[in-house]
């Protein structure tokens, strides 16, 4: 990450919340620029790490420039030893910057992505109870619907589209949580976050849709803008935007 490009990048569009996903590393294995991170003018963000217990797997990080009112990991010992979610609370939302299994072939892993799916929805669910709203960011390792993916047909079989991921992705929408990027473009085509390293899949746009920011409907009103950058390069996904709206609250 940090050997393309990532720092100067960060610097230079200074976001007020950053999440990452798949870090692959300790805080003690990064340069002061990642653990430390700052603004193009040298303003420090706060950075907070979930690491696996495995070297060099999985991982989350979110660097902000607001202090959360505190950070924490989801409390699932099997979801927080791949270091798969970090759960923070801002004055007027929780921000869950999470990094969902991939099922891999043959669905070896699919109970437990389905497993982390089901987490998820409580989380969420369980959040709006209590009054609160959300932003569930992520890599969900999900195409929900054949227009998020270049070729549906080809990969009906395959992880990140099978029939079981797909379905959680329609009872977590139809159970009142909206998929932002969709909210703004519905029925647009040719939109991707993720393109395999193989067959020039990203300069052909052969890619699949893989990366969400979800919110629950009441929350809908503060989200102004939802976007996906394909521009930027340096890793085999895009970033993925949301903005918010100044809450009046």
């Amino acid at each position: 990450m940090e050997k393309r490009g990532f720092v100067p990048w960060f610097q230079a569009e200074a976001p007020d919340i950053l999440c990452l996903q798949e870090t692959k590393a300790r805080p003690d294995q990064l340069s002061a620029d990642l653990r430390e991170p700052r603004s193009g003018t040298g303003e420090a963000y706060c950075a907070y790490w979930a690491s696996a217990a495995k070297a060099g797997y999985s991982g989350v990080a979110i660097f902000s420039r607001i202090k959360p009112k505190s950070v924490k990991p989801l409390g699932l010992d099997r979801f927080d030893g791949e270091g798969r979610v970090l759960v923070a609370e801002f004055a007027g939302f929780t921000l869950i910057c999470a990094y969902f299994p991939n099922s891999q072939d043959g669905g070896a892993r699919l109970p437990y992505k389905l497993d982390f799916c089901g987490a998820m929805t409580d989380l969420c669910g369980g959040l709006v109870r209590e009054g609160r709203h959300f932003v569930l960011c992520g890599d969900y390792n999900i195409a929900h619907t054949p227009i998020d993916l270049a070729r549906p047909k080809e990969n009906e079989g395959n992880a990140g589209y099978l029939p079981e991921e797909r379905a959680w992705m329609d009872s977590f929408t139809a159970a009142g949580n909206v998929d932002s990027f969709r909210h703004f473009h519905p029925g647009e085509a040719g939109h991707y976050s993720w393109w395999s390293y193989r067959a020039a899949a990203r300069l052909r746009n052969v890619g699949w849709r893989l990366d969400y920011h979800c919110v629950d409907r009441a929350f809908l009103g503060r989200v102004t803008a939802a976007r996906i950058r394909p521009e930027v390069e340096g890793s085999d996904h895009c970033p993925v935007e949301i903005e918010l709206a100044p809450s009046l609250g």
